[in-house]
C-alpha cells in the first residue's frame, strides 16, 4: 500500500502531474497578465484629467463659455507672461488640450460618453488605452484661436488680450447738461495703413500654403479616427506671408494716434462711462464733470440761488437769474420768505433714460444791507415802531413797562 506521502513515478501519474503543473503555470500567467492590465488601466484612469475641471467650467457650458474660459487661462498660463513659473508651459499645454477636445462637438460628445477622444490599440488582449496630449501644437492652436500671425514666433502677444482702452474726458457743467461734440486724442490699434490690413509688404505676394494645399484645413490621424482641423502652418488662411509688413509685422494692425469727435449726450453725469466703437475696436470713455458755481444738480433737476433785496422780498417785484439755456425773468411775489423755492417746470436737464426734462428750482436768498444811509435808518426805525409780533427787541427801539416805545442807544 502506497502512502499519501509517497511519490508515484508511473507513466500515467507523470503525465497527470505534468498537465497539472502546466495548467497551474498557465493559470498563474493569466492571473499575472490580468493583474498587470488592471493596474495599467487603474493608473491610466488616475492620470486621466477632467477637461471641464481644467477649464473651470460646468459640463453644460456652451461653446462661447468654453472659448471664454480658454481665453482667460491662456492669458494666465502662457509661457511668455509666466517666465518665472517652470510649470507654466505644462499648464498652458493642458489648457490647450482641454480646449481642443471640448471646442469640437464630435470630440466632446465622445469624451462625455467614453471619457476619451483618441485611442491606441493595445497589444494585450486587444484592449484600447487612453492617449493623452493635444493632437495640435498648443502654440499653433493658440495662434489659430486668436488669429495673430506674424514673422515672430508669437507676434505681439501683449496685444492679443487687450481689453478696451479707457479714457477720461473732462466736461464743464453746461457741456454735460446740454451735450456737446468734443474732440479727444486716442492711441489705439487699427487697420495698418501701410499694408491695408493684408499683413504683407506692399508690392509683395503671399505664398500658396502647400501644407494644406490652400484649403486652410489639414487631416489629422489619431488611431482609428481621421479628423480635420485648421491648418497649423497657415492658420486656416490657405496662404503664407513671406514678407511681413515692416510696420505691423504681419498682424495687419498697427498703433495709431487719432483725433476723435465724441458726441457727448445731453444729461451725462459725473463718473458715467459710455462705450464708443472706433474702427474694429471700441473704447470706454468716462466723463468727469466739473462743479458749477451757479448750479447744483439732483438727477435731471437743477438748483440755483437768487438774491433779492429786502424791499423786493417785502413788496414783491421782478428779478433776473441765469437759466441753463438763457437768462430768465422771475416774478417775485409780495412777502416771499428766505429759502422759499420757485419752480420752473421743464427748465432742467434732459432725462437720459426717458423723455422730457427736469425742473429748475430757484432758492430765494434775501440780501440784508450791512450799512444804511441816515434816511434808510430813519425809515427802518419808523417801520420797527409800527411792527408787531416781534420776538425780543430791536436795536434802537425799546418797549417800556407802560407799553410806550422809546429809542435806546445802539450798541
Amino acid at each position: 500500500m502506497i502512502s499519501s506521502s509517497s511519490i508515484c513515478v508511473c507513466d500515467l501519474c507523470s503525465v497527470d502531474g505534468y498537465l497539472e503543473g502546466h495548467l497551474l503555470q498557465t493559470h498563474c500567467s493569466i492571473q499575472s497578465q490580468a493583474a498587470a492590465e488592471k493596474s495599467f488601466l487603474i493608473n491610466q484612469a488616475v492620470t486621466k484629467r477632467d477637461y471641464y475641471e481644467v477649464l473651470g467650467i460646468p459640463r453644460s457650458s456652451t461653446q462661447r463659455e468654453i472659448k471664454k474660459a480658454y481665453y482667460q487661462l491662456a492669458k494666465k498660463y502662457h509661457p511668455d507672461t509666466n517666465k518665472e513659473d517652470p510649470k507654466a508651459k505644462e499648464k498652458f499645454s493642458l489648457v490647450a488640450e482641454a480646449y481642443e477636445v471640448l471646442s469640437d462637438e464630435a470630440k466632446r460628445k465622445q469624451y462625455d460618453t467614453y471619457g476619451t477622444t483618441g485611442f491606441d490599440a493595445g497589444t494585450a488582449g486587444q484592449h484600447h488605452y487612453w492617449q493623452s496630449g493635444p493632437s495640435m501644437d498648443p502654440e499653433e492652436l493658440f495662434k489659430r484661436i486668436f488669429g495673430e500671425f506674424s514673422g515672430s514666433r508669437f507676434g505681439d502677444f501683449s496685444n492679443m488680450f487687450d481689453q478696451p482702452q479707457e479714457y477720461i474726458m473732462e466736461l464743464t457743467f453746461i457741456q454735460a447738461a446740454k451735450g456737446v461734440n468734443k474732440e479727444m486724442i486716442v492711441n489705439l490699434e487699427d487697420t495698418c495703413q501701410r499694408c491695408d490690413g493684408k499683413g504683407h509688404e506692399p508690392g509683395t505676394k503671399i505664398q500658396h500654403c502647400h501644407y494644406c494645399n490652400g484649403t486652410g484645413m489639414e487631416t489629422l490621424n489619431t488611431g482609428p479616427f481621421v479628423m480635420r482641423s485648421t491648418c497649423r502652418r497657415c492658420g486656416g488662411r490657405g496662404s503664407i506671408v513671406i514678407t511681413p509688413c515692416v510696420l505691423c509685422r504681419g498682424s495687419g494692425q498697427s498703433k495709431q494716434r487719432k483725433t476723435l469727435v465724441v458726441p457727448v449726450p445731453a444729461g451725462v453725469e459725473d463718473g458715467q462711462t459710455v462705450r464708443m466703437p472706433v474702427g474694429k475696436k471700441e473704447i470706454f470713455i468716462t466723463f468727469r464733470v466739473q462743479k458749477s458755481t451757479t448750479f447744483r444738480r439732483e438727477g435731471a433737476d437743477i438748483h440755483s440761488n437768487l438774491f433779492i433785496s429786502v424791499a423786493q422780498a417785502v413788496l414783491g417785484g421782478t428779478a433776473r437769474t441765469q437759466g441753463l439755456h438763457d437768462t430768465i425773468n422771475i416774478t417775485i411775489p409780495q412777502g416771499i420768505q428766505m429759502d422759499q423755492k420757485i419752480r420752473l417746470s421743464g427748465k432742467g436737464i434732459p432725462k437720459v433714460n426717458s423723455y422730457g426734462y427736469g425742473d429748475h428750482y430757484i432758492h430765494i436768498k434775501v440780501k440784508i444791507p450791512k450799512q444804511l444811509s441816515d434816511r434808510q435808518r430813519t425809515l427802518m426805525l419808523a417801520y420797527a415802531e409800527d411792527e408787531g409780533e416781534v420776538e425780543g427787541t430791536v436795536n434802537g427801539v425799546t418797549n417800556t413797562t407802560t407799553g410806550e416805545k422809546c429809542f435806546g442807544n445802539l450798541i
